[in-house]
């Protein structure tokens, strides 16, 4: 149990102490964990609603995952956006007119570094600075503890009036645990320690997963590899990038917006599909088990085309490894020289306690609108979402919803309270109209167009009154 100082000044920088350690007050300012694209979006929104900031970021810059010199950046060489650039952008800070419509993850990097000077963002984040420690103190705050990236120096603790939780979910690589693995003699490596064709070049691989990041790498080694084989536990639905001659999820928000019942979409989705694709099953692809919206979707127009020519072998799930070769699910033995797992990835939260996020024995937190936790009024977590959509528009929403709950908290009490009661009622709502597969994948799986509906009614519930 900590040892909670009652010395309760409210003055930043007024030393409190807790457990023997000295606490230094920020008053009303409010802690933000994580400078990438979710991170920013919260710092500018709070800044926005009056709120003093503190951004902890580890890496030396902004951008988080679309920064492929930080360590934990998933991003490879040849990464493009699979959101089209107009559906990408934050609201208030289009993309320049003249990119591509998928713009390359370079030119994501530099819209989010101007994005966080055009903002003035940068004062307030505290690079190469990790958070070790969240902790609950008294009064609905919250003691951050920091160090320097790595372990370096002396811990640091600063008692914040609330905080924001930043910190991504595409960066702690899921790693399957197949029979024989230990074994093998050949490289194996996930898809986040990818980063170039080269990795790949003149060898027999064996790519595992059929995310986007899977089929992207097994394009790659469909075109530089001696062989690929494309491993993949059940049949997808592989959506091209145009539709049309328009991208497609810009096709997609069209007929969204003619608000058809899921049924309707549904089969023109396979229907459009039917006609543009074809039968995945005479390509010796498995046929999808589940209808189209069921899961993430895989945008990709290149996948069926290397399939098409030979140059990528499709092939079921790993049975088990040997000491130079792979067991199929249908008996058969390849022997690869490299295996990439696109595996995906796993939230972690490793600086708090999982009972406040209310996170099940399997790692997956209950939170309402996938940010807003039970009995911790002042916590949230922002851009926890799998969506058929851009990721920035929904982040940017969410914290703006944050920070309106924050200042109702202080301007409208009673409202707050009623807030407080919905959150409890229906944190782990799954905001999808489709039946989602249960996977760890999809775990944070919304509909965008459900998911924004949902969230507009919180932002009109949250419009603090004149």
């Amino acid at each position: 149990m900590s040892t909670l100082s009652h010395q309760e000044s409210h003055e930043p920088g007024a030393t409190l102490w807790r457990d023997g350690r000295p606490v230094y007050d920020r008053g009303d300012t409010v802690c933000v964990v994580g400078a990438g694209a979710s991170g920013l979006t919260a710092i500018k929104n709070l800044k926005e609603y009056g709120f003093g900031v503190d951004c902890y970021e580890r890496e030396t810059g902004v951008a988080g995952a679309w920064n492929w010199r930080h360590d934990r950046s998933p991003v490879y060489a040849s990464t493009h956006l699979i959101s089209s650039r107009p559906t990408t952008q934050f609201p208030d800070f289009p993309m320049p007119d003249t990119w591509p419509d998928y713009p390359h993850h370079s030119q994501v990097l530099s819209y989010l570094e101007r994005y966080a000077d055009h903002f003035d963002l940068r004062p307030h984040i505290w690079f190469g600075t990790e958070v070790i420690r969240v902790e609950p103190a008294e009064g609905d705050r919250w003691d951050v503890t920091t160090r320097s990236t790595g372990g370096y120096g002396a811990e640091r603790t600063s008692r914040y009036a609330a905080v924001v939780v930043a910190n991504g979910h595409n960066w702690s690589a899921k790693l399957p645990a197949y029979e024989g693995m230990e074994e093998y003699r050949g490289q194996v490596l996930h898809a986040s320690a990818y980063k170039d064709a080269t990795q790949l070049r003149g060898k027999r691989v064996l790519v595992v997963g059929g995310g986007n990041s899977g089929c992207d790498i097994a394009v790659e080694a469909g075109q530089q590899a001696a062989r690929c084989w494309h491993s993949t536990r059940r049949g997808y639905w592989y959506v091209p990038k145009y539709v049309l001659g328009r991208p497609v999820d810009q096709v997609n928000d069209a007929v969204a917006a003619l608000r058809l019942p899921l049924w309707l979409r549904q089969w023109i989705f396979h229907r459009t599909l039917r006609l543009l694709v074809g039968d995945l099953t005479r390509f010796g692809l498995p046929k999808p088990d589940h209808k189209v919206y069921e899961t993430h979707p895989i945008a990709n127009s290149q996948l069926i085309y290397h399939v098409g020519h030979g140059s990528i072998t499709p092939v079921p799930d790993v049975a088990r490894f040997h000491r130079n070769s792979v067991t199929l699910a249908n008996g058969q033995e390849i022997e690869p020289d490299v295996v990439v797992l696109a595996t995906g990835y796993l939230p972690r939260f490793e600086f708090l306690a999982p009972e406040i996020l209310g996170t099940d024995r399997d790692g997956r937190p209950a939170l309402y609108l996938n940010a807003f936790p039970r009995r911790f009024p002042t916590l949230a977590v922002v851009g926890l979402l799998q969506s058929d959509a851009a990721l920035l528009p929904l982040a940017h929403w969410q914290t703006v919803a944050v920070a309106r709950w924050l200042r109702l908290r202080e301007t409208a009490p009673e409202r707050a309270r009623a807030f407080a009661g919905r959150v409890d009622a229906e944190a782990g709502v799954r905001w999808h109209s489709a039946k989602v597969k249960e996977s760890t994948r999809h775990w944070f799986e919304i509909g965008h167009v459900d998911y924004l509906r949902a969230l507009q009614r919180t932002l009109d519930d949250l419009e603090a009154v004149a």
